[in-house]
């Protein structure tokens, strides 16, 4: 019989093949816990873990953390109690907690995080990727282009993405244009992506001081929702799918909750 951790494995390869993450990233099953936890059936989805994301795992019946960001991204020389992040992976693996994440998968996977962002513009326009990804289906790929049926002044596009994200400010730079006809998409840091992308609007959870500058030299507005803002809200779309997948399995029912604890650690004051 499959683990629990290779059951979210198998359902979260059905949502977002590991195929489609960019060759820099480190995606799947990151921590495979040897210890069975008694009477843990919960599956917890966070976009990091933090003190209180393991504390909040170690306090239910949580046997498998899906974090959207990994929380091992370069090679280790070892694992101590003396950093915070590592103290959390240990504490998760001792109490048989284990850990997965699909990141740049879960980006360019169709209706994954970068088409939820998109979504935010509804049936205003259509949708396609920045870099259509080779072998894979249309609609598959890096970031997200909206080109926009009727042009939008920035004044209007602003309130769409705040309610999207359920945020009450975003960084604005605008350029000397106002009407936007396209706008370039992408979760977390946009800065990369972006490159010799011609859109009127940059959106993204951040760019650095000088990618902002540029952009908005060349003509492109730029709105920044702070990096995680802009992936959080898709846990909500991401909950029913996989509890769908593992159902699918015709295995033990699990149950899969969206972390209380998770936030951005930068807010407004």
């Amino acid at each position: 019989m499959a683990t629990i951790i290779r059951r979210v494995a198998a359902a979260m390869e059905r949502i977002a093949p590991l195929r489609l993450a960019e060759k820099w990233d480190n995606v799947g099953v990151l921590i495979e816990s040897p210890i069975t936890r008694p009477n843990a059936n919960q599956v917890l989805l966070t976009i990091d873990i933090t003190t209180g994301v393991c504390d909040e795992a170690l306090s239910t019946p949580t046997a498998a953390i899906v974090t959207y960001h990994p929380t091992l991204f370069r090679p280790l020389a070892s694992l101590t109690l003396a950093n915070p992040l590592q103290t959390s992976l240990l504490r998760c693996a001792a109490a048989g907690v284990s850990i997965f994440s699909p990141h740049t998968s879960l980006d360019s996977a169709k209706n994954g995080v970068n088409d939820w962002l998109a979504s935010a513009f509804g049936s205003q326009g259509t949708t396609a990727p920045i870099e259509q990804k080779v072998n894979e289906e249309p609609g598959v790929g890096i970031g997200r282009l909206v080109t926009l049926n009727t042009p939008l002044p920035l004044a209007s596009i602003i309130p769409l993405i705040k309610s999207h994200l359920g945020l009450q400010y975003v960084q604005v730079a605008q350029a000397s244009a106002n009407s936007i006809s396209s706008i370039a998409i992408c979760a977390g840091s946009g800065g990369s992506v972006f490159k010799d992308v011609k859109a009127d609007l940059y959106w993204t959870g951040e760019m650095s001081h000088h990618e902002v500058l540029s952009a908005v030299a060349s003509g492109t507005s730029v709105i920044l929702c702070g990096h995680s803002n802009t992936e959080r809200g898709y846990l909500t779309q991401l909950k029913p799918r996989l509890l769908q997948e593992l159902a699918s399995d015709n295995a033990e029912a699990l149950d899969v909750v969206i972390s209380e604890k998770d936030r951005d650690p930068l807010v407004v004051a």
